[in-house]
């Protein structure tokens, strides 16, 4: 209930946070988010902008006797992911979020809960809000389409800012701060075809569904091992193209860019005398990948049902060339930094793939804090598919969040997170894109850094926000803009 939510510590942070989850926010759809902040910062009597591109910044001038501290620029992204299971009817851009308390998180029935980034901003608003609080000048810059392509921060001109220092609240682990990041690049695949080739007599129809995996971000958690839908099916259907001649109709898996895909569908025919065996190698290859991710992914399902004979099917040497490439193309990690160990240096997801009515497209999400990695993955995908016959693109492409090691902030936070939790922060990178990576190019002399409370499963419906860690962070947080 939103009475319930409401009433957690900090206050405002949990109303601020609720409002959100009230207004529809996917990435593409931010407007009424941005007037909200607007209309906030017009209540509270700050000055407030919008920029041509749909970033809002707030001004809040410094505590009485504090005017001589360094501006301190608050930043987070007003857009969600949108994530849903499927069975759920759920529009994103007109529906609310369904957010409730389940024991120690607040989570979602069934879709995203937009914890990343809205705690971020709740945080800022709450900071803006807030006249007890003793601080420097703040701005508090709210970015928009972060999730696909950083927009936002793209659209960024240099001087925008008078920030010296810079504290972004995307991250999502309360135990570490974060001082730099990987760059990121879209690889797109695209092949047209003659979509005539007619379905073999004496074929049936079926339906393919692998479902119930974990999904999750493709970046902070692409480390843990979990299936990816597209990589499984398209190896499942390898074989019973080999075996069971079965001829390839249709491919629908994932769906955003730095999401791992949850769920894969296709649609084959067989002959029908193959019908029982392709049910026992679907039964045989479920059991096997129970095996092969026990531990990491507990629900899987692939389930064949008949459906309705299309006319055609895919070209021959167009379907066994696709299937190949997907099964071939590199996913996951790809290498490892030695410097943080534990930490994936460059990664890439598979993130959707498309075939239906003489088109096939895939989209990955390649990430690397070294940008020569990130190129020599991106240059993997583009072989494969070159050798399939397909045209690859690349696009939104930016560089990393350089660490620096000197850096006055993060001795800042790491006393104020040392004094709210009696511990030691670790300090580290993220393997995931922050707007940090873009910022640093458009305030160039800005301190910055990067830190959050407990956010587990972001980008999938299992997202869920630690109520505990989100008070710590508030208290870090506050610590650190009177010591600045």
């Amino acid at each position: 209930m939103a009475t319930e939510i409401k009433t957690l510590a900090p206050a405002a942070v949990w109303g601020y946070f609720y409002d959100l989850t009230q207004i529809p926010r996917p990435t593409g759809h931010t407007l009424a988010a941005q007037d909200y902040v607007l209309a906030l910062a017009a209540r509270l009597g700050l000055k407030a902008e919008r920029h041509a591109v749909g970033n809002v910044l707030v001004h809040k001038p410094a505590t009485a006797g504090l005017e001589q501290r360094p501006v301190v620029t608050l930043q987070a992204h007003l857009d969600m992911v949108p994530q849903k299971n499927s069975h759920v009817q759920h529009d994103f851009v007109t529906d609310p979020i369904d957010a409730y308390i389940d024991g120690e998180w607040v989570t979602a029935r069934d879709t995203t809960l937009g914890a990343d980034n809205g705690i971020g901003v709740a945080y800022m608003m709450a900071v803006l809000a807030d006249n007890t609080l003793r601080h420097g000048p703040i701005e508090a810059l709210f970015t928009i389409d972060e999730e696909v392509g950083m927009v936002g921060a793209h659209g960024l001109q240099p001087g925008f800012s008078k920030g010296q220092i810079l504290i972004n609240l995307d991250s999502e682990d309360e135990g570490q701060l974060f001082v730099g990041c990987a760059g990121a690049v879209d690889v797109k695949v695209s092949l047209e075809y003659k979509d005539q080739e007619p379905t073999p007599e004496g074929d049936i129809a079926v339906r393919i569904a692998l479902t119930g995996l974990k999904g999750g971000h493709s970046g902070t958690d692409i480390i843990l091992g979990r299936a990816n839908a597209n990589k499984q099916l398209a190896r499942f259907l390898k074989e019973a193209i080999a075996s069971y001649g079965a001829r390839l109709v249709s491919f629908d898996g994932g769906s955003l860019r730095n999401a791992i895909p949850r769920e894969a569908f296709a649609v084959v025919t067989i002959p029908e005398a193959e019908a029982d065996g392709l049910w026992e190698f679907a039964s045989d290859f479920a059991d096997q990948l129970r095996v092969e991710f026990r531990g990491v992914e507990e629900t899987i399902s692939l389930t064949l049902e008949r459906t309705e004979l299309p006319a055609t099917v895919v070209p021959e040497e167009i379907q066994d060339a696709l299937i190949n490439a997907v099964v071939a193309c590199v996913n996951g990690p790809q290498s490892m930094l030695t410097e943080f160990p534990g930490i994936v240096e460059s990664s890439t997801n598979m993130a959707r793939v498309l075939l239906e009515a003489g088109h096939f497209s895939a989209t990955f999400l390649v990430r690397s804090s070294s940008d020569s990695r990130k190129m020599e993955v991106a240059g993997a995908i583009e072989s494969a598919f070159n050798l399939a016959g397909a045209e690859v693109d690349y696009s939104a492409g930016y560089g990393g969040w350089a660490p620096n090691a000197s850096s006055p902030i993060l001795g800042t936070l790491r006393k104020a997170y040392e004094e709210v939790t009696g511990q030691t922060p670790e300090v580290t990178i993220i393997h995931a894109g922050l707007e940090c990576g873009i910022l640093q190019g458009v305030m160039p002399e800005a301190d910055m850094i990067s830190f959050g409370p407990d956010i587990r499963a972001p980008h999938s419906p299992d997202e869920r926000v630690s109520i505990a860690s989100v008070e710590r962070c508030w208290h870090i947080l506050t610590k650190a803009l009177e010591q600045v």
